[in-house]
């Protein structure tokens, strides 16, 4: 709330808001670094931790909870994000040092990082999903930041529009593993998998492929820009 905050109100925030948003990525890096040193010691079967937080909805006999799993796999692609996320807030602090909403675009920053963060661990496909649909959103905001230029504007609606694509791929994948096996927890499929049909399995397979070509503009869901940026976009007047 505090990063939203920061993101949106005006006053003494406008002068230290990029540091705040900088300093919360830093600090999720530091930490996403301790979780990872503190998985080197154990043992293979030790390195799976997992975290229900809270039962986000239930229905008759099917709950989904907001389960979070963490093992060497999210640990190294944590620290990518994290890592990789506080280098482009230190860029930004000098590329937007100039536009009156620099605040707001830390903003967008910050949730972009989190969304991330939610992604990654999440031990179920709709926890995944969750964190899905916030990196496309932060994309659309992120890739339209100077809507006043209409090269930005156009850019966010074809980002957004490919997304809903591999959107599709996934929310189909989610619903059909629910059918088939009741559940959409990570390792309750994986357990049930076996057991599947091989035409199941196969689209289970290019419904993920569709969702990763759409979040990825890999072919044939790329799309190339007739615009080329020849200098930094200027805040509108």
């Amino acid at each position: 709330m505090l990063l939203l905050g920061g993101a949106f109100a005006k006053g003494a925030l406008d002068k230290v808001g990029h540091w705040i948003g900088t300093a919360t990525a830093a600090g999720s890096f530091v930490l996403s670094l301790i979780l990872f040193v503190s998985l080197l010691g154990r043992e293979e079967s030790e390195r799976q931790l997992g975290q229900h937080l809270f039962t986000w909805f239930e229905v008759g006999s099917f709950n989904v909870g907001m389960d979070l799993l963490y093992d060497p796999l999210s640990a190294l692609f944590l620290l990518l994000i994290t890592g990789v996320g506080s280098l482009i807030h230190v860029y930004s602090i000098g590329y937007m040092e100039h536009d009156a909403r620099r605040r707001r675009f830390f903003g967008y920053l910050n949730l972009f990082v989190a969304a991330m963060l939610v992604l990654v661990p999440g031990a179920n496909y709709l926890v995944v999903f969750l964190g899905w649909e916030g990196v496309g959103l932060c994309s659309y905001l992120l890739i339209g930041f100077w809507q006043h230029k209409h090269s930005a504007a156009a850019a966010a609606k074809k980002a957004f529009v490919i997304n809903r694509v591999g959107d599709i791929g996934l929310s189909l994948a989610v619903a059909l593993m629910f059918t088939t096996f009741g559940t959409t927890d990570f390792a309750a499929v994986s357990e049930q998998a076996s057991g599947a049909s091989q035409t199941t399995l196969n689209l289970l397979g290019l419904l993920l492929l569709l969702a990763a070509c759409g979040k990825s503009a890999q072919f044939p869901l790329q799309a190339g820009s007739s615009t080329r940026w020849r200098a930094r976009p200027r805040s509108p007047p």
